[in-house]
C-alpha cells in the first residue's frame, strides 16, 4: 500500500532538514512516540496506539539507507510489531523537501506500508484520511518546537499513558480512523512518522 502525504512547515527548509536528520529532536513531535536508541544511522523506538477500547504497543526499528543534502531527499526503512502479538507493520519512507520562502517549507512523504494485524482491516482511503491528520498535528508540534514556541510540544513527562498515545479513534473525523501514522512511526516512528511516522521529521 502506498500512502502520499504533503504538508508545510513554518520554518527554513535548512532547520527543517537538520530536524528530519535528528531524531531525538522530531519524535516527541509525534503523538505516541517513543525514541529508546539512535546509533549512527539506525535508531529504535515505539509507539502506544488506541483503537477505540484497544491498546496497542508497537516496538520497532529503523535505518536511513538514503539520505542526499542537495536533493534534500532522504529514505528510511522501518519495521515495528505490536508488543502483544496483534500485528506488524513494515515501511519504506521517502521525503522530499522543497523551500517555500525565507521561513517555510514543503514536504512530501511516500509511504511503501505492509501492516498485518487488526489495523489491517482498514483501507486505503480511510488510512490516508487519518495519516493527513495525524501528519498536521506532528507538523504544527515541530514548527512549534523549530521556532522555539514555549514547552517541549511532543514531552509527555508529565502526561498518563493514555493521553500521550496515539490515539486512531479520537483523532479522526467521521469515519476517517486514524491507521496510518504506523507507517512513520512502526519506528517511531510517524507514525508513523505520523506517525509516525517517524520516523524522524522535521519538515
Amino acid at each position: 500500500m502506498e500512502l502520499t502525504n504533503t504538508f508545510t512547515i513554518e520554518a527554513p527548509i535548512d532547520d527543517v532538514w537538520r530536524a528530519f536528520n535528528d531524531p531525538e529532536f522530531v519524535a516527541p513531535c509525534f503523538p505516541g512516540a517513543d525514541l529508546t536508541e539512535y546509533t549512527g544511522d539506525s535508531f529504535t523506538g515505539g509507539v502506544r496506539v488506541k483503537l477505540g477500547p484497544v491498546s496497542l504497543k508497537y516496538k520497532g526499528a529503523g535505518v536511513y539507507i538514503k539520505r542526499d543534502e542537495s536533493s534534500r531527499r532522504l529514505v528510511i526503512e522501518a519495521e515495528g510489531r505490536d508488543t502483544s502479538g496483534n500485528g506488524s507493520a513494515r515501511a519504506v519512507v521517502t521525503g522530499f523537501m522543497e523551500s517555500a520562502g525565507a521561513a517555510r517549507t514543503n514536504v512530501t512523504m511516500v509511504t511503501d506500508l505492509n501492516i498485518t494485524g487488526r489495523p489491517a482491516q482498514f483501507g486505503r482511503g480511510i488510512m490516508s484520511d487519518v495519516a493527513d491528520k495525524i501528519i498536521g498535528q506532528f507538523a504544527a508540534r515541530l514548527a512549534d518546537k523549530l521556532n522555539g514556541a514555549t514547552g517541549e510540544p511532543g514531552a509527555s513527562a508529565n502526561a498518563s499513558e493514555e493521553e500521550d498515545s496515539l490515539n486512531i479513534l479520537g483523532a479522526a473525523a467521521g469515519p476517517a480512523l486514524r491507521v496510518a501514522a504506523l507507517a512513520t512511526v512502526a519506528t517511531v516512528v510517524i507514525v508513523l512518522g505520523y506517525r509516525l511516522v517517524r520516523g524522524r521529521v522535521r519538515s
